[in-house]
């Protein structure tokens, strides 16, 4: 059906289908003039019309995701807008819900722990359940395309742009918990996964969005590193494979960014490795691949090199020119678009997009953040925490105390541009801890020193440390060298505490920066690898003992503790 659908289609109508496009506003008949400036329309629903795109995708910043029966609103009003016009078939509705710090849609819809904390339960399970319920609520919101979870192996500190978006530094690890959550989101929920960033960006110390990082594994240590996890989704059935903007010498000696890449798309992914799937690219928008070559050839080679789906060209219209003119000059034959529209339509059919492409605006709430999702969603985050160094017992904070105080680092806007927006604007963790401190009966004070706190704002912690029973520091990539003024303040603040916990709130490579200056005797140190509610609700039963902490370091790296180093009691 789908081959013959796709032969159906006009050139424009087929290219279409090849795109997946962010639009501007919270509802498909709302005008704005970003719709204008970027697709010279000035409705979402007027972009599908005359743009035909395969998909679309959400984010906050594009004001797409406002609360789930909005999205359930917009999800439905482009999709009539799709069945009304071109080759009326119905859209691939996509997001980055990763969970933890890629996280597109909050509260009230449930949160579950991100990839490195389900890495540190140890339990892929879990990771199944909360990618299920997480595509489930998805789909009552009309979302039916999860851009998760990420297979990339953290072998690399210094990352800026993968750290706690990975499962694991060991690729083992990391394979096991991919195929779960591919398993979840596909089996248990029904909507597609696309695992990313192939051939893999867990060893990079440039992000992709600011440039062109290099992969320097050879081939054996590439297989048995980054591969792993890859090749466990692609034996799970995933739906789609993202590129990722990395160039791998070892596997293309001409160094061309993965997403351009013929040896790497059509040799190693779909034949060393067997995907038969959707390849999608990162966005388009990025760096990493735009350096060096023109917007508008870029997706053309993409094309030959075996990708299926384009994400975010810097210019719809002209990117669409581009693979027109391709195929009338001959450099593309259009067999080569009837195929990756192929596996487009296969995706939507298999998804149930094509059957049934709408949601009940009505009873969205009766899936999304329900009081079931969110019990399991804390029972999945309180195998996640993890204590690394617990001196002299000083937890659980058995003796409650009658003051607290939270000092919270790090925060900021996050990413939040067209090039995909990686971060969700988090917060420091402290306010939501120290609300489940008051729920419990505890005076807690809660003090913001950002994330390089200066000379005043750690005397001021020193200070507000004496006045109470316990703090807990909330330190957030303390050790890259722009935060060492964090490592200053657990060293300052230890010296004036009572009682003092260190919890790494990001990556957990803090506590080995932190583990000397708060000093060995002095300070409890645990990570809990997000500022989220959630794991700040499975931080405060640890600390004040009506859970037993379970989770295990899922990364090497972190100075003077081993992979897998749990503390419990």
């Amino acid at each position: 059906m789908a081959a013959r659908q796709v032969r159906r289609m006009s050139l424009e109508e087929l290219v279409g289908q090849l795109f997946v496009v962010p639009v501007y506003g919270p509802a498909a008949d709302a005008p704005d003039k970003r719709n204008e400036e970027a697709y010279g329309v000035s409705t979402p629903a007027e972009v599908v019309r005359r743009f035909h795109p395969g998909g679309i995708v959400y984010f906050r910043w594009t004001d797409s995701l406002r609360d789930p029966r909005q999205i359930a609103g917009l999800s439905n009003g482009l999709q009539r807008a799709a069945l009304g016009s071109g080759a009326r078939v119905p859209l691939l509705v996509a997001t980055d819900q990763e969970y933890g710090a890629v996280t597109r849609i909050g509260p009230p819809a449930t949160q579950f722990p991100g990839a490195m904390a389900l890495g540190a339960s140890r339990r892929p399970d879990l990771a199944r359940e909360a990618a299920a319920i997480g595509g489930t609520e998805l789909r009552a919101m009309g979302v039916n395309w999860d851009f998760a979870p990420d297979a990339d192996v953290n072998a690399n500190p210094g990352n800026p742009v993968i750290g706690v978006r990975s499962f694991s530094s060991d690729p083992r690890l990391a394979a096991a918990m991919t195929a779960a959550q591919v398993e979840g989101y596909q089996r248990g929920a029904g909507i597609a996964a696309a695992v990313k960033h192939f051939p893999g960006h867990g060893d990079t110390a440039v992000d992709s969005h600011t440039g062109v990082p290099v992969v320097g594994h050879e081939a054996k240590e590439w297989s048995e590193l980054d591969a792993p996890p890859f090749a466990a989704a692609v034996e799970a059935g995933v739906d789609a494979v993202m590129t990722g903007h990395l160039v791998v010498p070892a596997l293309d000696p001409s160094r061309t960014p993965a997403t351009l890449s013929r040896p790497l798309l059509t040799g190693v992914l779909r034949g060393r490795l067997g995907f038969t799937g959707v390849v999608v690219t990162d966005s388009l928008r990025m760096a990493g691949v735009r350096e060096g070559y023109g917007d508008d050839r870029i997706p053309v080679l993409a094309l030959r090199a075996g990708v299926d789906v384009l994400l975010m060209p810097a210019d719809l219209a002209a990117a669409q020119r581009a693979l027109l003119a391709a195929v009338h000059s001959g450099e593309l034959d259009r067999a080569v678009l009837e195929r990756a529209a192929e596996r487009v339509l296969r995706l939507k059919a298999r998804r149930g997009v094509i059957e049934e492409p709408l949601v009940d605006e009505a009873r969205v709430g009766q899936t999304v953040g329900t009081e079931a999702h969110l019990a399991r969603a804390a029972s999945i985050a309180d195998r996640t925490t993890t204590v690394v160094r617990n001196p002299d017992g000083l937890l659980p904070l058995r003796d409650r105390p009658a003051s607290l105080l939270v000092v919270g680092t790090g925060g900021g806007a996050g990413a939040a541009d067209g090039a995909g927006a990686v971060g969700t604007a988090p917060g420091t963790g402290a306010e939501e801890l120290a609300a489940e401190a008051r729920a419990r009966g505890v005076d807690a004070r809660v003090l913001g020193v950002g994330a390089a706190p200066s000379r005043e704002a750690v005397e001021g912690a020193v200070r507000a440390a004496g006045d109470v029973d316990a703090v807990v520091v909330l330190t957030c990539k303390a050790y890259r060298k722009e935060n060492a003024a964090q490592v200053e303040l657990v060293r300052r603040v230890a010296g004036a505490a009572r009682k003092l916990v260190v919890a790494a709130a990001d990556v957990p490579y803090d506590l080995g920066a932190v583990a000397e200056e708060a000093g060995t005797g002095r300070a409890a140190l645990l990570a809990t690898y997000s500022t989220s509610g959630v794991a700040m609700g499975a931080l405060a039963r640890v600390v004040f003992g009506e859970v037993r902490p379970v989770g295990r370091l899922p990364v090497s790296g972190v100075a003077g503790f081993k992979l897998g180093t749990g503390v419990s009691w």
